[in-house]
């Protein structure tokens, strides 16, 4: 029996239940005995019901821990590997992944989809009925299974809380900066959005050498930290508009890139409208499935050629991606330690919502 929080319904708090039973590996399967579990805000997409979800769910998605079974035909890892989970475990064989496009890879969709692993069954179950697990993860509990292509080995020295980050909100923001956009030496980046993600994106873009970064939020202490992680500059949108103010700052052509980390309908509009003619913006915030983007084809794309791009799982190729982030890490020019607000135990788990909910922190992590 092992503890594990689950969310049995949209809006509630999730119950924390110690009945969990996880079955065996199967074929290219693994169980990991987590070691930390950060507390994303797409945990709270899932049971806000912005992302879809099929409770009851152990929810969790960004965590570490070490190998305890493997099941047939697994090779790359073995018992005792300290590992990274990937929420999008990527086949590398399907149509996407040999497109060296593994983070929209089909069988990893397919798994978020139905709330179990990559043949759409769970390995958990609770007071003997089934326990779908979020994105072929579910970090939320003490022990889980996940497909073999979802885990990366690390070194056993990496701290597991900082090793539990990599896996969502680093490889999602960084990998924005570094992957998804087109970053410029000296280039002027406008963030919207300074939840851990949006920190993320700041210094994935500071690593790039955007020469300006300019954070936008509406809570000042989420900008005081933007500016601990590489931005040169802060507009609190709460205080006027932000589209104007980067007009302004940018000698009335707009950013070269700007990154929307929210999912709102109006922060998209104003990362759209806050870039310069040829510029780029990137959506990495998750919106609600009726949030529509609405843009002049002439005048907002055509004549001012600009790029609007979506960006998922921050365009990663997890296997080359951890490996060089973690070397950032070790090299002082990746910020990880700084990113974790508070460490708590699985129990807290509804409290550390609460907390990101009121913008308190960049990251709660569990450790287990």
């Amino acid at each position: 029996m092992s503890k594990a929080a689950v969310m049995t319904g949209q809006n509630q708090p999730l119950e924390i239940r110690t009945d969990v039973e996880v079955e065996a590996p199967r074929a290219k399967e693994v169980k990991i005995r987590m070691g930390a579990s950060g507390v994303c805000h797409s945990d709270l997409s899932m049971l806000n019901g912005t992302m879809f979800a099929m409770p009851p769910i152990v929810l969790g998605h960004e965590g570490a821990g070490v190998i305890e079974e493997i099941g047939p035909d697994v090779t790359s890892v073995a018992v005792g590997d300290h590992v990274v989970i990937s929420w999008v475990p990527q086949c590398g064989d399907c149509f996407f992944c040999n497109k060296e496009q593994g983070y929209l890879c089909e069988n990893a969709n397919a798994a978020l989809a139905s709330g179990g692993l990559l043949d759409g069954t769970t390995r958990m179950t609770s007071g003997g009925a089934p326990l779908s697990q979020m994105a072929a993860a579910g970090t939320f509990g003490e022990v889980s299974i996940v497909p073999e292509s979802g885990v990366v080995k690390i070194p056993n020295d990496l701290d597991m809380k900082v090793a539990a980050l990599i896996g969502c909100g680093v490889l999602t923001g960084a990998g924005a900066a570094m992957n998804t956009a087109d970053i410029k030496p000296g280039d002027v980046v406008a963030v919207i959005g300074c939840g851990g993600v949006g920190l993320n994106v700041i210094q994935g873009a500071r690593i790039k050498g955007a020469g300006e970064i300019i954070a936008i939020d509406m809570n000042e202490t989420k900008l005081q930290m933007a500016k601990e992680f590489g931005a040169t500059a802060t507009i609190n949108a709460a205080q006027g508009d932000p589209v104007a103010q980067v007009m302004e700052m940018t000698g009335g052509h707009g950013a070269d890139v700007s990154f929307e980390v929210i999912g709102l309908g109006p922060t998209i509009d104003q990362a759209i409208n806050m870039i310069r003619r040829g510029g780029q913006a990137i959506l990495v915030g998750v919106p609600k499935m009726d949030v529509m983007i609405q843009v002049p084809a002439f005048l907002g794309v055509v004549l001012n050629e600009k790029t609007i791009k979506g960006c998922w799982y921050g365009s990663s190729n997890v296997q080359k991606d951890v490996p060089k982030l973690i070397e950032l890490y070790k090299s002082g020019e990746l910020k990880l330690d700084e990113l974790i607000s508070r460490t708590i135990s699985i129990d807290e788990i509804n409290e550390a919502f609460e907390a990101m909910e009121t913008g308190e922190v960049a990251r709660s992590v569990i450790q287990y």
